[in-house]
């Protein structure tokens, strides 16, 4: 019996911490998408460093509608993303330094290894809930707002 109950406070020990490393450390911010419609605000996650970003939405069972990650890359270059540990499907949009849009990858597979690129250089990606981009109309060539992006050097 002494035993069963230290292997249960073992596994609440694993499980919380386990909790504490998917509970990013990443702020909240107000970020904008600007379509050739509308505009809509999505409250994102920002991830700028190295920890935020690899970690990113992985593990995560859900996430709120209008909710992402934003991730600053630190400079332009082309970008690859994968799904691995990566538990509800991601819309992402690849974000050229001045806020355009290059490219989307619109409803990744969730737990998959295989790589998405850029599709050329970016600064940052913001990961929404898979079907966002279509339900907001969002293409390439539209824009996204946030206080760093155009402010980078």
């Amino acid at each position: 019996m002494r035993n069963s109950w230290k292997m249960i406070v073992a596994a609440a020990v694993l499980l919380f911490g386990l909790a504490g490393f998917v509970t990013s450390g990443a702020s909240a911010d107000e970020v904008r998408i600007v379509t050739g419609t509308a505009t809509h605000t999505i409250e994102a996650e920002i991830a700028d460093t190295d920890e935020e970003r690899r970690v990113g939405l992985m593990f995560r069972e859900e996430m709120a509608p209008d909710h992402g990650m934003l991730f600053d890359f630190d400079e332009t270059r082309p970008v690859t993303m994968w799904m691995e540990n990566t538990l509800i499907p991601l819309d992402m949009l690849f974000i050229e330094e001045d806020g355009t849009i290059l490219s989307i990858k619109r409803n990744a597979e969730p737990l998959s290894r295989a790589t998405i690129p850029s599709g050329g250089p970016v600064r940052y990606v913001l990961e929404l809930n898979g079907g966002t981009a279509r339900r907001l109309g969002i293409e390439p060539g539209d824009t996204v707002e946030h206080a760093m992006i155009g402010a980078a050097n």
